[in-house]
Protein backbone atom coordinates (compact mmCIF):
# COMPACT_ATOMS: atom_id res chain seq x y z
CA UNK A 1 0.00 0.00 0.00
CA UNK A 2 2.83 2.39 0.86
CA UNK A 3 4.57 1.68 -2.45
CA UNK A 4 1.35 2.32 -4.37
CA UNK A 5 0.86 5.65 -2.61
CA UNK A 6 4.43 6.71 -3.42
CA UNK A 7 4.06 5.60 -7.06
CA UNK A 8 0.80 7.48 -7.36
CA UNK A 9 2.33 10.61 -5.83
CA UNK A 10 5.36 10.48 -8.15
CA UNK A 11 3.10 9.99 -11.16
CA UNK A 12 1.04 13.04 -10.22
CA UNK A 13 4.22 15.04 -9.63
CA UNK A 14 5.64 14.02 -13.02
CA UNK A 15 2.43 14.92 -14.86
CA UNK A 16 2.19 18.24 -12.99
CA UNK A 17 5.77 19.12 -13.87
CA UNK A 18 5.23 18.28 -17.53
CA UNK A 19 2.01 20.31 -17.70
CA UNK A 20 3.61 23.33 -15.98
CA UNK A 21 6.61 23.22 -18.32
CA UNK A 22 4.40 22.93 -21.39
CA UNK A 23 2.13 25.74 -20.15
CA UNK A 24 5.12 28.04 -19.51
CA UNK A 25 6.43 27.31 -23.01
CA UNK A 26 3.04 28.03 -24.59
CA UNK A 27 2.70 31.26 -22.60
CA UNK A 28 6.15 32.43 -23.64
CA UNK A 29 5.62 31.64 -27.32
CA UNK A 30 2.11 33.11 -27.28
CA UNK A 31 3.29 36.30 -25.59
CA UNK A 32 6.02 36.79 -28.20
CA UNK A 33 3.71 36.07 -31.14
CA UNK A 34 0.85 38.29 -29.91
CA UNK A 35 3.15 41.26 -29.29
CA UNK A 36 5.46 40.74 -32.24
CA UNK A 37 3.37 39.68 -35.26
CA UNK A 38 1.50 43.03 -35.54
CA UNK A 39 4.84 44.80 -36.02
CA UNK A 40 6.14 42.48 -38.73
CA UNK A 41 6.22 44.47 -41.96
CA UNK A 42 8.30 44.64 -45.16
CA UNK A 43 10.10 47.68 -43.73
CA UNK A 44 11.69 45.49 -41.06
CA UNK A 45 13.41 43.51 -43.81
CA UNK A 46 14.84 46.50 -45.65
CA UNK A 47 18.54 46.34 -46.47
CA UNK A 48 19.49 49.54 -44.64
CA UNK A 49 19.05 50.31 -40.95
CA UNK A 50 18.40 53.95 -40.12
CA UNK A 51 16.72 56.15 -37.51
CA UNK A 52 13.32 55.92 -39.22
CA UNK A 53 13.39 52.19 -39.99
CA UNK A 54 14.98 49.76 -37.53
CA UNK A 55 15.44 46.99 -40.07
CA UNK A 56 16.40 43.57 -38.72
CA UNK A 57 17.77 42.22 -42.02
CA UNK A 58 21.40 43.29 -41.32
CA UNK A 59 21.19 41.58 -37.92
CA UNK A 60 19.70 38.44 -39.49
CA UNK A 61 22.49 38.21 -42.08
CA UNK A 62 25.11 38.90 -39.40
CA UNK A 63 23.62 36.10 -37.28
CA UNK A 64 23.91 33.62 -40.14
CA UNK A 65 27.49 34.68 -40.88
CA UNK A 66 28.44 34.45 -37.21
CA UNK A 67 26.95 30.97 -36.85
CA UNK A 68 28.78 29.66 -39.92
CA UNK A 69 32.15 31.12 -38.91
CA UNK A 70 31.89 29.96 -35.29
CA UNK A 71 31.01 26.42 -36.39
CA UNK A 72 33.88 26.35 -38.90
CA UNK A 73 36.27 27.07 -36.03
CA UNK A 74 34.71 25.05 -33.20
CA UNK A 75 33.31 21.89 -34.86
CA UNK A 76 36.61 20.42 -36.20
CA UNK A 77 38.43 21.04 -32.91
CA UNK A 78 35.55 19.65 -30.85
CA UNK A 79 35.04 16.51 -32.95
CA UNK A 80 38.74 15.61 -33.31
CA UNK A 81 39.37 16.21 -29.61
CA UNK A 82 36.50 13.87 -28.76
CA UNK A 83 37.85 11.27 -31.21
CA UNK A 84 41.21 11.36 -29.48
CA UNK A 85 39.70 11.09 -26.01
CA UNK A 86 37.46 8.14 -26.90
CA UNK A 87 39.38 6.22 -29.54
CA UNK A 88 43.09 6.89 -28.98
CA UNK A 89 43.72 7.98 -25.39
CA UNK A 90 44.48 5.24 -22.89
CA UNK A 91 41.91 4.53 -20.21
CA UNK A 92 42.74 6.13 -16.89
CA UNK A 93 44.94 8.77 -18.51
CA UNK A 94 45.26 11.76 -16.18
CA UNK A 95 45.41 14.20 -19.09
CA UNK A 96 42.09 12.87 -20.37
CA UNK A 97 40.50 13.37 -16.95
CA UNK A 98 41.92 16.89 -16.80
CA UNK A 99 40.55 17.74 -20.26
CA UNK A 100 37.08 16.44 -19.35
CA UNK A 101 36.99 18.32 -16.06
CA UNK A 102 38.12 21.48 -17.84
CA UNK A 103 35.46 21.08 -20.53
CA UNK A 104 32.73 20.56 -17.95
CA UNK A 105 33.93 23.62 -16.03
CA UNK A 106 33.99 25.78 -19.15
CA UNK A 107 30.45 24.66 -20.01
CA UNK A 108 29.16 26.18 -16.79
CA UNK A 109 30.88 29.56 -17.08
CA UNK A 110 28.43 32.46 -17.73
CA UNK A 111 28.57 33.90 -21.22
CA UNK A 112 29.40 37.38 -19.94
CA UNK A 113 32.70 35.99 -18.61
CA UNK A 114 33.53 34.80 -22.13
CA UNK A 115 32.61 38.27 -23.34
CA UNK A 116 34.99 39.91 -20.89
CA UNK A 117 37.73 37.49 -21.92
CA UNK A 118 37.13 38.31 -25.59
CA UNK A 119 37.17 42.02 -24.77
CA UNK A 120 40.49 41.79 -22.91
CA UNK A 121 42.22 39.38 -25.30
CA UNK A 122 40.84 39.75 -28.83
CA UNK A 123 39.59 43.33 -28.71
CA UNK A 124 42.25 44.95 -26.52
CA UNK A 125 45.38 42.79 -26.39
CA UNK A 126 45.38 41.77 -30.05
CA UNK A 127 44.05 45.16 -31.13
CA UNK A 128 41.21 43.80 -33.28
CA UNK A 129 38.65 46.18 -31.82
CA UNK A 130 34.94 45.43 -31.91
CA UNK A 131 34.88 43.11 -34.89
CA UNK A 132 33.22 40.06 -36.36
CA UNK A 133 36.31 37.91 -35.90
CA UNK A 134 36.57 38.82 -32.20
CA UNK A 135 32.95 37.85 -31.62
CA UNK A 136 33.24 34.70 -33.72
CA UNK A 137 36.32 33.39 -31.91
CA UNK A 138 34.77 34.17 -28.54
CA UNK A 139 31.66 32.19 -29.48
CA UNK A 140 33.81 29.35 -30.85
CA UNK A 141 35.60 29.07 -27.51
CA UNK A 142 32.24 29.19 -25.71
CA UNK A 143 30.62 26.35 -27.70
CA UNK A 144 33.74 24.19 -28.00
CA UNK A 145 33.19 22.30 -24.68
CA UNK A 146 29.56 21.62 -25.62
CA UNK A 147 30.46 20.14 -29.00
CA UNK A 148 33.34 18.15 -27.54
CA UNK A 149 31.29 16.59 -24.72
CA UNK A 150 28.27 15.72 -26.86
CA UNK A 151 30.53 14.20 -29.52
CA UNK A 152 32.37 12.21 -26.87
CA UNK A 153 29.12 10.78 -25.51
CA UNK A 154 27.92 9.99 -29.05
CA UNK A 155 31.14 8.08 -29.79
CA UNK A 156 30.86 6.17 -26.51
CA UNK A 157 27.32 5.09 -27.46
CA UNK A 158 28.59 3.26 -30.55
CA UNK A 159 28.79 -0.46 -29.66
CA UNK A 160 32.29 -1.94 -29.44
CA UNK A 161 31.07 -4.77 -31.69
CA UNK A 162 31.17 -2.34 -34.62
CA UNK A 163 34.84 -1.63 -34.00
CA UNK A 164 35.71 -5.28 -33.41
CA UNK A 165 33.91 -6.29 -36.59
CA UNK A 166 35.83 -3.71 -38.61
CA UNK A 167 39.13 -4.83 -37.10
CA UNK A 168 38.23 -8.42 -37.86
CA UNK A 169 37.74 -7.54 -41.53
CA UNK A 170 41.20 -6.00 -41.66
CA UNK A 171 40.31 -2.31 -41.35
CA UNK A 172 42.80 -0.05 -39.62
CA UNK A 173 42.14 2.26 -36.70
CA UNK A 174 41.73 5.39 -38.79
CA UNK A 175 39.43 3.75 -41.35
CA UNK A 176 37.32 2.24 -38.58
CA UNK A 177 36.87 5.60 -36.90
CA UNK A 178 35.93 7.52 -40.03
CA UNK A 179 33.96 4.83 -41.89
CA UNK A 180 32.25 2.98 -39.03
CA UNK A 181 32.26 4.91 -35.76
CA UNK A 182 31.63 8.48 -36.94
CA UNK A 183 28.67 7.63 -39.23
CA UNK A 184 27.08 5.65 -36.40
CA UNK A 185 27.56 8.56 -33.98
CA UNK A 186 26.46 11.21 -36.51
CA UNK A 187 22.96 11.80 -35.01
CA UNK A 188 24.41 12.49 -31.56
CA UNK A 189 27.14 14.72 -32.98
CA UNK A 190 24.59 16.66 -35.01
CA UNK A 191 22.44 17.11 -31.90
CA UNK A 192 25.39 18.73 -30.13
CA UNK A 193 26.01 21.02 -33.09
CA UNK A 194 22.34 22.07 -33.08
CA UNK A 195 22.58 22.91 -29.37
CA UNK A 196 25.68 24.96 -30.13
CA UNK A 197 23.84 26.81 -32.91
CA UNK A 198 21.00 27.58 -30.52
CA UNK A 199 23.45 29.03 -28.01
CA UNK A 200 25.10 31.18 -30.69
CA UNK A 201 21.79 32.48 -32.02
CA UNK A 202 20.54 33.44 -28.58
CA UNK A 203 23.79 34.93 -27.33
CA UNK A 204 24.04 38.64 -26.64
CA UNK A 205 26.32 39.33 -23.64
CA UNK A 206 29.47 37.88 -25.18
CA UNK A 207 28.89 39.65 -28.51
CA UNK A 208 28.20 43.09 -27.06
CA UNK A 209 31.73 43.12 -25.60
CA UNK A 210 33.44 41.70 -28.71
CA UNK A 211 31.50 42.17 -31.96
CA UNK A 212 29.87 45.45 -30.99
CA UNK A 213 26.40 46.74 -31.82
CA UNK A 214 26.78 48.40 -35.23
CA UNK A 215 23.53 47.84 -37.17
CA UNK A 216 25.00 46.86 -40.51
CA UNK A 217 26.21 43.75 -42.30
CA UNK A 218 29.98 43.42 -41.64
CA UNK A 219 31.95 44.05 -44.82
CA UNK A 220 34.98 42.17 -43.46
CA UNK A 221 36.12 40.12 -40.51
CA UNK A 222 37.46 43.27 -38.87
CA UNK A 223 34.15 45.14 -39.17
CA UNK A 224 31.60 45.37 -36.35
CA UNK A 225 28.04 44.07 -36.47
CA UNK A 226 25.10 42.94 -34.35
CA UNK A 227 23.19 39.67 -34.31
CA UNK A 228 19.44 39.29 -33.84
CA UNK A 229 19.79 38.82 -30.08
CA UNK A 230 21.93 41.96 -29.75
CA UNK A 231 19.55 43.82 -32.08
CA UNK A 232 16.58 42.87 -29.92
CA UNK A 233 18.44 43.89 -26.75
CA UNK A 234 19.43 47.26 -28.22
CA UNK A 235 15.87 48.06 -29.33
CA UNK A 236 14.34 47.10 -25.99
CA UNK A 237 17.00 49.05 -24.07
CA UNK A 238 16.27 52.22 -26.03
CA UNK A 239 12.57 51.90 -25.17
CA UNK A 240 11.45 53.49 -28.45
CA UNK A 241 10.96 50.35 -30.52
CA UNK A 242 9.54 47.79 -28.13
CA UNK A 243 7.14 46.44 -30.78
CA UNK A 244 9.98 45.99 -33.26
CA UNK A 245 11.95 44.21 -30.55
CA UNK A 246 9.07 41.73 -30.18
CA UNK A 247 8.99 41.34 -33.97
CA UNK A 248 12.71 40.52 -33.88
CA UNK A 249 11.96 37.94 -31.19
CA UNK A 250 9.39 36.34 -33.53
CA UNK A 251 11.97 36.09 -36.32
CA UNK A 252 14.52 34.69 -33.86
CA UNK A 253 11.98 32.12 -32.65
CA UNK A 254 11.18 31.06 -36.22
CA UNK A 255 14.89 30.78 -36.98
CA UNK A 256 15.47 28.46 -34.02
CA UNK A 257 12.43 26.34 -34.93
CA UNK A 258 13.64 26.12 -38.52
CA UNK A 259 17.12 25.02 -37.43
CA UNK A 260 15.66 22.33 -35.17
CA UNK A 261 13.33 21.09 -37.92
CA UNK A 262 16.18 20.95 -40.43
CA UNK A 263 18.41 19.08 -37.99
CA UNK A 264 15.65 16.57 -37.22
CA UNK A 265 15.23 15.98 -40.95
CA UNK A 266 18.97 15.47 -41.42
CA UNK A 267 19.17 13.10 -38.44
CA UNK A 268 16.27 11.07 -39.86
CA UNK A 269 17.98 10.79 -43.23
CA UNK A 270 21.29 9.80 -41.62
CA UNK A 271 19.58 7.18 -39.43
CA UNK A 272 17.87 5.63 -42.44
CA UNK A 273 21.07 5.49 -44.44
Amino acid sequence: MRRKIIDHFLQIFAWSSAIMTFAALLFLIGHILVNGIPYLSPKLFAWEYNSTNVSLLPALLTTIITVILALIVAVPFGIFTAIYLVEYAKKGNKIVKLVRITAETLSGIPSIVYGLFGLLFFVTALGWGFSLIAGTLTLAIMILPLIMRTTEEALKSVPDAYREGAYGLGAGKLRTVFRIVLPSAAPGILAGIVLAIGRIVGESAALIYTAGTVAQVPTSLMASGRTLAVHMYSLSREGLYTGQAYATAVVLLLLVVGINALSAFIVKKISKS
